[in-house]
């Protein structure tokens, strides 16, 4: 099987790519940076360009790109966020167009920030509720739901018939390589930090990378599965009580909680945004669970528990 992933030199694309390699398969990482480990080619994440000819008899396009999210919303950062998406998306979606063999599925990347701010529910494909409306929070909140909005709008636009697609929402993959978002929420509890954030009832949505590996690989053998496809853990939970697995999985029984005007300063110094933290993101995997498929981390303490000890064997 050949797997083409633009956007694939992040975390998200070489989990993949480790993946799909150790079992056989040809993958080719499209991305705007030399990749230094597997084949790659180069493209601007705008335009259709030499890059294309690679999903010409490809079996699968995974589409990662996607200026990250983790900075301040500056207007230029968000323009960036928003063009890096859509533009992205347009382009794969013309490359799949023009191909004389199109690939069988698209698997493009999605958000499941999409979704509204809420305590009341989870939020599952059928049911969930979309964000943008929500009362009591900041007004900038709603460029998150549309940009969310737009990047799924530039794959369902894409005039490719012959190609199934998936849109995948993904909550927070957690791994233990270095600089992902376990290694970040991790170095703050080993350093006493790991508290509660503005009292810690924000719901808190994650899947564990074996996990998220394994529902893309059910998302590309399921031709009966398109659209919108919510990639999470079954068990979401507050923030208090995540970073409270996280403090025991590393054997540290407090951390300092943090009120919502230090999160404020903290963010700010660190060129992020406070909606990240603050919030709520209930998600469930309604489409994976009616699909059949098994989590082998469904509760988020088990999963901390590997997830250190990994951390912990690779760090020596």
């Amino acid at each position: 099987m050949k797997v083409v992933i633009p956007g694939g030199s992040g975390q998200l694309g070489h989990l993949l790519a480790r993946s799909f390699r150790s079992a056989g398969h040809d993958v080719v990482l499209v991305s705007r940076a030399s990749v230094g480990d597997g084949r790659s080619v180069r493209w601007d994440g705008r335009t259709v360009g030499p890059w294309a000819a690679e999903l010409d008899g490809a079996d699968v396009v995974i589409n990662l790109a996607g200026r990250t999210v983790n900075c301040r919303y500056t207007d230029a950062n968000m323009k960036e966020m928003m063009s890096s998406r859509v533009d992205s998306t347009g382009a794969v979606g013309l490359a799949i167009a023009r191909a004389a063999r199109p690939p069988h599925v698209w698997l493009q990347m999605s958000t499941a920030t999409i979704y509204a701010h809420r305590f009341d529910a989870a939020n599952d494909e059928a049911t969930g509720r979309i964000g943008g409306d929500e009362p009591g929070v900041p007004a900038y909140w709603r460029f998150s739901i549309d940009l969310a909005r737009a990047w799924e709008q530039a794959q369902t636009d894409a005039a490719t018939p012959a190609t199934r697609k998936v849109a995948m929402r993904t909550t927070m993959v957690m791994s233990p390589d270095r600089g992902g978002v376990f290694d970040v929420l991790l170095g703050l509890t080993r350093r006493g930090l790991g508290g509660t954030i503005a009292g810690g009832r924000q719901w808190l949505s994650w899947i564990h990378e074996r996990d998220f590996v394994r529902a893309v690989a059910l998302l590309i053998e399921r031709a009966d599965i398109s659209g919108p496809v919510n990639l999470a853990a079954p068990h979401p939970l507050p923030q208090r009580d995540f970073m409270a697995a996280l403090r025991a999985a590393w054997g540290r029984r407090v951390g300092l909680p943090v009120t919502r005007w230090m999160a404020e300063i903290g963010a700010f110094f660190l060129r992020t945004d406070t909606e990240l933290v603050l919030k709520s993101r209930r998600v469930v995997p309604g489409r994976l669970l009616e699909a059949g498929f098994a989590f082998e981390f469904p509760e988020w303490p088990a999963a901390a528990a590997d997830l250190v000890a990994r951390w912990r064997e690779s760090r020596g």
